[in-house]
């Protein structure tokens, strides 16, 4: 096998790692406009019997996941010169829709988190689109995925820190958090827009990206079918766990005696990043794609591992509630990252499908939020006498073990298929 240094240039690890740190500032930027509220915590606010906040998050959850269905044919068909517009249109209206968040009194502003997740959701698509297809896609892949785990909770950082120390109002702060991201946001969607689109070699080993027209994108379905059914139930369950810590890591931390300390949010994410970029860029050294994709089977079902081991660890007393989550989170991001970069990258070059990996992630992604949806309304709306933090444990044991066995199943499928496909003997690179 030979290293991946000596089939790039220079300059084309120049323009890799420039197109990284863009699309990382980019995602980065992104979660200023949809995190920093679920720092606040609302206070002795409700409505209709049930916790200001647990509204607020399922009304922003609610058009997330609708944005992600909506994402399907939009990412999936969305022409090259037009993406950069639309990531600076769709966040701006995230960020107007945070300022009459701010404007009208609550209950009626629950319906701006709404409209400030619809437009967010199809974010990652587009950034993404810039580095599929390439020789380099799993290191761009893994320091864009490193974004959205250090970006939860640096933004969550940045809205307690504007709550603390500037004295905003919880219905401001996630407007003024936005504006202190908008101009940075612009830079960077500027830079990302400069990358080169990927050339005749990165086809060669990855296999031409192409817009998918809807008949297509059904086809690719079909063609794929079981082993897609298996992995998005198993992704399902990651975005179901990893989504709940997110949204209400402020309520947890605070269960477990940080509730002053606004910067656990950053310090509890930051090994997360630093071993899923480290982990994820390897793969960048296995050029035989089939062996790839059955080696993010194996990453995730790692993950998987990760999260109940600390769990089952914190619930004997052996490690920290720090390290517990810190742990959990680790283990929850290397499951969930391949589904959001490597896996789908690796599944369309194995099979020298023209296609997109966009299309599939949003696919997977769309039913990943239906499903953390559903789960908000079955903590907070059932007489389920739980803590947020013993809520979390049991999602952690449950969904992780249910996953595992799913990923199991997955990899055998696409080995066997892959196995059975003759017209592409000898042609995986």
């Amino acid at each position: 096998m030979s290293s991946v240094s000596l089939q790039l240039s220079r300059k084309e690890w120049q323009v890799s790692l420039l197109a990284a740190l863009s699309a990382f500032c980019v995602y980065t930027c992104m979660y200023a406009f949809r995190k920093p509220f679920t720092a606040a915590g609302f206070t002795g606010v409700q409505f209709a019997g049930v916790d200001y906040k647990i509204w607020l998050v399922i009304a922003q959850t609610i058009g997330y996941t609708a944005s992600k269905f909506f994402g399907i044919g939009f990412v999936g068909s969305m022409q090259t010169d037009r993406r950069a517009p639309a990531i600076i249109k769709l966040i701006f209206i995230a960020w107007i829709s945070l300022f009459f968040f701010a404007l009208f009194p609550a209950p009626f502003n629950v319906l701006f988190l709404f409209f400030n997740g619809f437009p967010l959701g199809v974010i990652y698509g587009l950034v993404f689109s810039y580095l599929e297809g390439r020789r380099t896609t799993e290191l761009l892949g893994a320091v864009l995925s490193a974004s959205f785990i250090f970006a939860s909770g640096f933004a969550q950082s940045a809205g307690k820190f504007v709550l603390l120390e500037w004295n905003v109002s919880e219905y401001w702060m996630p407007w003024i958090t936005g504006l202190l991201f908008f101009p940075v946001l612009i830079l960077f969607t500027w830079l990302l827009d400069k990358t080169p689109l990927p050339d005749q070699r990165d086809m060669y080993y990855r296999t031409e990206r192409k817009p998918m027209s809807k008949k297509r994108r059904k086809d690719f379905i079909k063609t794929f079918f079981p082993g897609l059914l298996l992995l998005i139930t198993s992704y399902i369950m990651l975005t179901i766990i990893r989504d709940y810590r997110s949204n209400f890591a402020s309520d947890m931390w605070n269960e477990l005696g940080y509730a002053n300390n606004a910067s656990v949010f950053t310090q509890s994410e930051i090994p997360a990043s630093l071993v899923v970029l480290f982990l994820m860029s390897l793969l960048i050294l296995i050029r035989k794609n089939i062996r790839a994709l059955l080696v993010n089977h194996i990453v995730i079902i790692s993950g998987f591992l990760l999260s109940i081991i600390s769990t089952l660890l914190y619930l004997e007393d052996s490690i920290s509630p720090f390290w517990w989550m810190t742990l959990s989170g680790v283990g929850l991001y290397i499951g969930y990252v391949p589904f959001n970069c490597m896996l789908f990258e690796r599944l369309i070059a194995s099979f020298r499908y023209i296609s997109n990996a966009g299309f599939i992630i949003y696919v997977a992604d769309s039913f990943g939020y239906l499903g953390s949806t559903g789960i908000l309304f079955v903590k907070n709306f059932t007489r389920m006498e739980l803590s947020w933090t013993a809520f979390f444990m049991r999602l952690v044991l449950i969904g992780s073990v249910a996953g595992i066995i799913l990923v199991i199943f997955a990899a055998f499928y696409f080995k066997r298929k892959y196995r059975n496909s003759s017209a592409l003997k000898g042609t995986d690179i």
